[in-house]
Order: C-alpha cells, then sequence, then structure tokens
C-alpha cells in the first residue's frame, strides 16, 4: 500500500474511533446522569406514608362546626394518603341513637363513601370513652371489652387494619400489668376473627411508661396485638389530672419510650405542639425519633396528631407534615 493512502486510511481508523470514544462517553453521561437522577428521587421519598390523624382537626369540629364526615375531603387537600379517625368525634349522633346498629352502619358507610371519593385508605380507629381495659372490676373490664366490640366491627367493615385503645387503670404497676393483660387478650380474641389489630397507645398513667407496656405485650403475646408509639405522650403523671396546663411531674424519656415500644409497633403516631422559625418541633428531635422509627424496621404509616395552640389546626397540620417529609430526608 501507498504511503498516502496509509496515512489517509490511518487518519479515517483515528477519526472514526475518537468519534466512537466521544458517542460512547456521552452515552455514558446520560446513563450516569439518569442513574443519579433515579436516586435522587427515592432519596426524596420517606420510608412511610402519611396518615392524619383526625384528632388534629377536633377543634374545627367541635368548636367550628365542620362535618366530621369532611374528614376525608380535608386530609386529601392537605397531602395525606390515609385516615386515622377518632371515635369520640362522632359521639353526638351515635350516642343519639344509642350507638345502635343502624347507627354504626351509616357510620361506615359514610366515612367508606368519602375515603372512596377521596382515594384515601381507611387505616385505624382510635377508640375513646368506651370503659377501662385495664380496671381492677372484673365486670366493667369485661364490660369495656365488649363495649369495644362495635368498634372492631366497624374497623373491619372499613377496611382499617387496626383499632386504637387505652389503658388506664391502677397506679399500682403490678395490679394494672395483670389487669392490661387479662382485658388487651380478651378484646385481641374478638378482633383476631375480624382480622383486627388492638393497639395499646402512650396515652398516660402507666401506659406512658414504656417498660411495662413492652412487658404487656410480650405477656399478651398475639400476633394481632401491639403498640402505637406516640412522640409525646409520655406523662405517667401530672402535677393537676384535672388540668394539663399544669404540667407533668414524671415524664419517661421520649426516644427510649419509642425504642421500647417499637418492636411491638403496628402504627406510628407524630405528635406536634409548637414550632420553632426554623419548623422544627420545640421538644421533640424529630431526625432523631425518626432515626429510631426506620432502626426499627417500621415502613408503614406515620399519623400526624397536631395538638399546639399557637398556629391554627390547619397550619399545624401541613407544619407537622413537612416536618416528618424534611426530617425523614435528613437521616443518615
Amino acid at each position: 500500500m501507498k504511503r498516502k493512502s496509509l496515512l489517509r486510511n490511518s487518519t479515517f481508523a483515528g477519526v472514526a474511533f475518537i468519534l466512537l470514544v466521544s458517542i460512547a462517553c456521552k452515552q455514558e453521561k446520560k446513563t450516569e446522569e439518569k442513574s443519579t437522577e433515579v436516586e435522587v428521587m427515592s432519596d426524596a421519598a420517606p420510608f412511610f406514608s402519611l396518615s392524619l390523624a383526625q384528632w388534629s382537626m377536633h377543634n374545627m369540629i367541635r368548636e367550628d362546626g365542620a362535618d366530621p364526615y369532611s374528614f376525608a375531603q380535608k386530609a386529601k387537600g392537605w397531602g395525606f394518603s390515609g385516615l386515622e379517625y377518632v371515635s369520640q368525634l362522632y359521639a353526638p349522633e351515635l350516642e343519639a341513637e344509642g350507638y345502635s346498629q343502624e347507627a354504626m352502619d351509616a357510620f361506615v358507610k359514610k366515612s367508606n363513601e368519602a375515603a372512596q371519593k377521596h382515594g384515601l385508605t381507611n387505616v385505624l380507629i382510635m377508640v375513646d370513652r368506651e370503659g377501662d381495659l385495664s380496671t381492677s372490676d372484673a365486670a366493667k373490664r369485661q364490660q369495656a371489652v365488649e363495649n369495644h366490640h362495635k368498634w372492631v366491627d366497624a374497623a373491619a367493615a372499613m377496611g382499617c387494619h387496626a383499632i386504637r385503645v387505652n389503658l388506664s387503670g391502677s397506679d399500682d404497676p403490678e395490679q394494672w400489668m395483670a389487669n392490661s393483660i387479662e382485658g388487651l387478650t380478651s378484646l385481641a380474641m374478638y378482633a383476631k376473627d375480624k382480622g383486627i389489630e388492638v393497639l395499646v397507645e402512650n396515652h398516660g398513667g402507666l401506659s406512658s411508661n414504656a417498660a411495662l407496656l413492652a412487658q404487656v405485650m410480650e405477656k399478651v403475646g398475639m400476633d394481632n396485638c401491639g403498640t402505637l408509639p406516640d412522640f409525646g405522650n409520655f406523662c405517667i403523671r401530672r402535677n393537676d389530672p384535672a388540668d394539663n396546663s399544669k404540667g407533668c411531674a414524671e415524664q419517661y424519656d421520649f426516644y427510649q419510650g419509642v425504642r421500647e415500644l417499637m418492636p411491638y409497633a403496628k402504627a406510628v403516631s407524630a405528635k406536634s405542639h409548637d414550632f420553632d422559625s426554623a419548623g422544627n418541633e420545640t421538644e421533640i428531635d424529630y431526625v432523631k425519633m425518626l432515626g429510631i422509627v426506620k432502626n426499627a424496621g417500621y415502613t408503614g404509616f406515620i399519623g400526624v396528631e397536631y395538638e399546639g395552640n399557637e398556629l391554627s389546626e390547619e397550619a399545624g397540620i401541613i407544619a407537622t407534615k413537612n416536618l416528618l417529609i424534611d426530617a425523614a430526608k435528613n437521616l443518615p
């Protein structure tokens, strides 16, 4: 081959090689950019789903006259995907009908229709004022168990996975534990046949002693009986039981409490009261708290429960939701 032809062919080959390398590099860069974009999107998504505890809007319902059945519509507008109902917010109409089967069926029907209309998930029902499941009076304890049956049935008909109950009872730890185990076991046995979980929230008294409540869970030992850790309800004894504003006389450590309850958790409540100028809760480190929840392997719904007075209920709900999302982004 002549020298000029050889040089010309070599030049063409070199140019072709450079073009191929350039194209390959551009494709690799695009692939890297695409992968990076997917990673960023994935990192931005929280490890949990967002539900709204209806108690966050109890003043709207009780004082401002909002229809409790507007719950789904409002929760959808505020950016939630799950609903946590509160039984006492429907008490006026249900009590007027003596909690008849017809009244309960109407509650279920209207709640289901609203949830379906707005594309939300019914998560659970928080049950209050149906008797003390941990009282030392055996007859009253059994009556309390039976009073909860209608809410188990309602939760099943609404597609909820659970009801939340309270354990008040005695101030004596041994007596409280024995009574709680008996009451919970009886209710959980009824709920098991309905496919419903019975969850205990740290909600004052000895139920806010997480170590004791964890022991109760161990003793009950049923798959459909668990806890609903609340970030902020760890006051065991108040200075004035009739006035919460007087402060707490005996407080359980928030973070230790949630850590001890998470092994049994089937729902989680993000409590909030006040926020600083940066949008952080003034008493609860949400990044630290969410780290505990995540490390426990929990990936279900976290319910926003705003109970503050400085912001309106709507503003407080949105602030708590935003704080949860932001805190999740800052987890290691």
